[in-house]
């Protein structure tokens, strides 16, 4: 009994779990939203203001905000961050020259009271493209290993073929459970 009650309970409790993606203009976000949302490539436009989508992995279901990047929009990032338990910050890899601006935004987010609880899935995109920062170098970029406060994962992938996009979201769904 106790076995059909549990799978009923999953089957009609629903619980959404707020992401937000953030990242510089032109790091893949919007196109990220619409590879987990449709699993195609969608030609965007620069994003003023929000999109959102509901993405369903095995049964749990994230509400995804993906929020404009352009430096006018970076001030108004946090009115998204009430209740939000994810962060993914989408890294363009090859812009070499922003990673610094990327640094700076992250843990001008990660001081913020409403995402102390948060977790953060750094995806760092692009990595298709000869001559990209690695992983290791976003990681060191980014002084990931300084940050005690929350947990966090680093994801190579590649928004245009979703490449390493499950994974990112696997370990998001791996978190909720050890929760």
């Amino acid at each position: 009994m106790g076995i059909i009650f549990t799978k009923l309970w999953r089957l009609f409790n629903h619980q959404e779990h707020k992401v937000i993606i953030v990242g510089l203009d032109n790091a893949g976000k919007t196109t990220i939203l619409y590879q987990f949302s449709m699993n195609e490539v969608v030609h965007t436009s620069p994003t003023i203001g929000s999109n959102v989508e509901e993405i369903v992995v095995n049964n749990t279901h994230f509400l995804m905000w993906d929020i404009g990047g352009q430096e006018s929009l970076r001030s108004s990032w946090n009115t998204y961050y009430t209740n939000t338990e994810f962060v993914i910050i989408v890294v363009d890899s090859t812009d070499r020259e922003r990673i610094s601006v990327t640094k700076e935004e992250l843990y001008r987010m990660l001081a913020h009271e409403d995402l102390k609880k948060a977790g953060l899935l750094i995806f760092a995109n692009k990595q298709d493209v000869k001559g990209c920062m690695s992983v290791a170098e976003i990681s060191q970029s980014l002084q990931l290993t300084s940050v005690k406060d929350h947990q966090w994962h680093i994801q190579a992938c590649c928004a245009l073929t979703g490449e390493g996009l499950c994974q990112g979201l696997e370990w998001m769904t791996s978190r909720l459970r050890v929760r």
